[in-house]
């Protein structure tokens, strides 16, 4: 997949929609500030495959401390956007 030209926006929506698949939680109750393990009962196997699609999506590495850092949505989100410097 190619990253040239991804906004933030595009990252976000990609990051909804994989969320809402893996968990099987409607897409629009899936919000920026929406909390991944309180408000949408990710375990650690969820956040793992999260970390995993990041991965294989956007084609980098994801630390075990860059992930423990990934509380919400919108972390998810500014950390994709921080490494492939997706404009706003």
């Amino acid at each position: 997949m190619t990253t040239d030209g991804l906004s933030r926006a595009d990252v976000l929506q990609k990051v909804r929609e994989h969320l809402s698949a893996e968990l099987e939680i409607p897409l629009e109750q899936i919000r920026e500030e929406t909390r991944l393990r309180e408000d949408l009962d990710a375990d650690s196997l969820d956040l793992y495959e999260l970390v995993m699609e990041l991965e294989d999506t956007y084609g980098f590495s994801v630390s075990e401390e860059e992930a423990a850092d990934i509380e919400t949505v919108g972390d998810a989100v500014n950390f994709v956007a921080g490494r492939l410097g997706a404009a706003a």
